[in-house]
């Protein structure tokens, strides 16, 4: 059973594993609604206090330079972000906490037992994020309320450990292959579907795509590196740059919309 961490007084930021703390990849962020019903978590560089980029490690500072920005006032909190340069990857599991037990949802409570490495909630108490050495396998990155990423995003730290996980960032390479193909199912599936889902386009057949397999065909595609790139958020990136994040989502709309409504490719 996952319980939560309960100390009667303590600094949660104790709890992050010191070898998080001494990789230089550390944000601060702040909550920006833009108009959306969800409050977006905006990056900001704590050395400068300008936007933060996923993509650029000169934006990023020390464990120590974030903490000092954090406590100075103006931010939400601190933030860690994955890159090739590090061996992490992040699991975040959505809407499956309470926030006044700490008890999991039992699909949460599964995946956060199968990786058995250091694992604390969000901000909000009601989701998780599982921090784990090891490899990513390629495919899907986010399915409802499951996402999992290694590099070009940031996640949320709050030092808020859950009890009953380990204290330390484990090497999981195979449980986490196995937790992405039971969510995202294996490679070979997925090519399988494609091809399927091929041979019925060419018949002119309509044949509705999974999000997971969208995105993986945008991603093998010519274009692929753009694609990847605005799926991470990024709006300057190497494959192109956008003057304002709504631009660069309204290419990302347009680049979907080849895969959403088959018939209007071109074969």
């Amino acid at each position: 059973m996952i319980t939560p961490d309960h100390k009667d007084t303590y600094d949660p930021l104790d709890n992050i594993p010191e070898e998080l703390k001494t990789t230089p990849h550390w944000v601060v962020w702040k909550y920006e609604d833009h108009e959306k019903p969800k409050r977006d978590k905006v990056p900001y560089n704590p050395r400068t206090g300008r936007n933060a980029k996923s993509n650029d490690a000169s934006t990023w500072g020390t464990f120590a330079e974030a903490v000092a920005t954090f406590q100075r006032g103006g931010f939400d909190g601190l933030g860690f972000v994955f890159s090739e340069a590090d061996p992490y990857t992040g699991v975040d599991l959505d809407g499956c906490r309470n926030p006044e037990t700490g008890q999991l949802e039992p699909w949460a409570g599964t995946i956060v037992e199968r990786l058995a490495s250091y694992t604390e909630a969000s901000p909000s108490g009601t989701g998780v994020h599982i921090f784990v050495k090891g490899a990513l396998p390629a495919g899907g990155r986010r399915k409802d309320k499951i996402e999992m990423y290694s590099e070009g995003r940031f996640f949320t730290v709050t030092g808020e450990h859950i009890g009953g996980t380990p204290s330390t960032i484990e090497e999981r390479t195979a449980e986490l292959a196995a937790v992405h193909a039971k969510v995202f199912g294996r490679p070979e599936e997925n090519s399988q579907k494609q091809a399927h889902a091929g041979a019925e386009s060419a018949n002119g057949h309509t044949n509705p795509l999974s999000d997971e397999e969208i995105i993986l065909l945008a991603q093998r595609a010519e274009n692929g590196a753009l694609f990847t790139q605005l799926w991470a958020g990024v709006v300057q990136g190497e494959s192109r740059s956008y003057p304002s994040q709504s631009e660069a989502d309204l290419a990302l709309c347009g680049l979907l919309g080849f895969y959403i409504w088959p018939q209007s490719r071109t074969h």
